[in-house]
């Protein structure tokens, strides 16, 4: 997507790689690396995804 600004990946072993990114408002977004088109941004359905992921082994490079 156009006008999100996406940071570096973050990656841990054998996990997916997330991308955090902001807009010019101030917005921000999560996506998987290589999927930024499909992306959550900061609601509550986001951290909820975030804490699934995180508890599935998926995220823990995160924290």
């Amino acid at each position: 997507m156009a006008g999100i600004d996406w940071e570096d990946p973050y990656c841990g072993e054998g996990n997916n790689c997330y991308r955090l990114g902001t807009d010019e408002q101030g917005n921000s977004y999560i996506a998987l690396a290589g999927a930024e088109s499909h992306f959550l941004t900061d609601t509550r359905e986001a951290l909820q995804q975030m804490i699934r992921d995180i508890k599935a082994g998926r995220a823990d490079h995160l924290l």
